[in-house]
């Protein structure tokens, strides 16, 4: 990520107004790749984000000889199975994407070969040790920068059967885990003791693996055979809903506006920030819903409220850690106080998300405490009479969401470093605007 870009974020002077197409689902583009990738035979994938982080998926997967094939608005996968993946002629750069990291290690800890994950600055700054740490359980071996990329993977086929208790409640390392099980020689076991994203198990069963899941109170075990070939299938991608989160609270913060997002991901591990707002009396209503590869997707209608603060615990968290920055902006503009807990989380993504939030809100003049992993927000009618200016730190969802905060302040926002709004949602300037938003680049 060379070129610095920044973008200033104007009061809307009439209302947000339109119906819009949310581009594919990151976390599902990245998975339907991937999962192609190591079925044997042809998937088709359509609706893929073509976003960066995206991109550095499936050029780490070119990179280990699989063909892949763009057509419309389509991919086609030609799978190779797990067994005949090829060693890779260089390192694999994975730009700024987390999920690329953490799902390909557990890819490559299962190979015969020696391979090498490198990545931007943010990248290089986040930890791997929960992902390194049970594959070297398994028998994978790696060397690395204190636990961080540059990572070197000596990967293993014949890896150990798992039992691990997932406690750190991220989707991206039960992935990488479950695909380095795919390869061992009998049952492997992995317990949640918190609920994150199920994409990755839910595809698995579309791709014919034998996997089998149960949940017993606050429990989810998932046990899964490995050795067993994956059949390919074909997926659609529905429309992201962390990137429709910035469209559904701007549409509830902008007086007057009534919009449409269409065929948006609805799977219930992802959409807390629903219960959220709603619980801060926003209105919002779910249309058309249906499944589609084992997803629940439909249409979501929002109107302008007003909004009142919130008290959110920490099992909130992992249904909707990535939208507390755009949350905050709700809160922020919100009657009352509101209070967000369990957020350890937002500390290890691409910046500090927890200390951004509070350090960017209090140039608004909103009162912020960090206290313990949570942040209370408390709103003040007294915004700055001025453009006020952010530093987004290469953090693309803090980018977009000080945008939607542009939209209601009293004079707009300046932010600085927005570049990466690339990583995961290229077109969301002109895609805001076209229902009535003034973002400038």
């Amino acid at each position: 990520m060379n070129k610095r870009m920044i973008i200033k974020s104007y009061p809307v002077k009439n209302s947000l107004k339109g119906s819009v197409a949310i581009p594919g689902d990151k976390s599902i583009s990245h998975r339907s790749i991937i999962i192609s990738s190591i079925a044997n035979g042809k998937s088709i994938v359509s609706n893929i984000l073509k976003s960066e982080d995206v991109l550095s998926t499936i050029n780490a997967i070119k990179s280990l000889g699989v063909k892949i094939h763009k057509k419309n608005n389509k991919l086609i996968i030609y799978g190779k199975g797990l067994k005949s993946l090829k060693i890779p002629k260089k390192e694999l750069y994975l730009g700024n994407s987390g999920t690329t990291a953490r799902l390909m290690s557990g890819i490559l800890a299962s190979q015969s070969f020696k391979s090498k994950l490198t990545g931007d600055r943010s990248l290089s700054k986040r930890p791997m040790d929960r992902i390194i740490n049970p594959l070297k359980i398994m028998g994978a071996n790696f060397k690395s920068n204190n636990k961080m990329l540059p990572l070197i993977i000596i990967g293993k086929k014949n890896l150990k059967p798992l039992n691990f208790r997932l406690t750190v409640p991220s989707s991206q390392i039960k992935s990488g885990l479950l695909f380095a099980c795919l390869r061992v020689q009998g049952y492997s076991k992995i317990i949640e003791t918190s609920i994150t994203r199920n994409h990755t198990e839910l595809m698995l069963k579309q791709f014919k693996a034998n996997i089998s899941i149960t949940k017993k109170n606050n429990y989810k075990k998932i046990i899964i055979k490995g050795g067993k070939e994956l059949k390919p299938c074909n997926i659609k991608v529905p429309g992201d809903f962390s990137s429709a989160a910035f469209f559904i609270v701007a549409a509830l913060l902008v007086k007057g506006s009534h919009i449409k997002l269409k065929n948006i991901n609805l799977n219930p591990t992802r959409t807390g920030l629903l219960k959220a707002l709603t619980l801060m009396k926003g209105n919002i209503k779910l249309k058309n819903i249906k499944i589609i590869n084992k997803e629940r997707v439909g249409d979501i209608v929002v109107k302008y409220s007003k909004l009142k603060g919130c008290y959110l615990n920490n099992k909130f968290a992992s249904t909707m850690i990535d939208e507390y920055p755009i949350l905050s902006i709700a809160a922020a503009n919100a009657k009352g106080s509101s209070k967000f807990t369990g957020l350890k989380e937002l500390r290890v993504k691409e910046s500090d998300r927890l200390m951004g939030i509070s350090n960017n809100l209090k140039k608004f003049n909103i009162k912020c405490l960090v206290k313990n992993n949570g942040i209370t927000i408390i709103p003040n009618i007294n915004k700055k009479n001025r453009i006020v200016e952010i530093n987004s730190k290469g953090d693309h969802r803090m980018a977009m969401s000080f945008a939607i905060m542009g939209m209601v302040s009293e004079k707009g926002v300046k932010i600085n470093n927005s570049e990466y709004i690339k990583t995961s949602f290229p077109n969301f300037i002109s895609k805001i605007n076209s229902i009535g938003a003034k973002i400038l680049r």
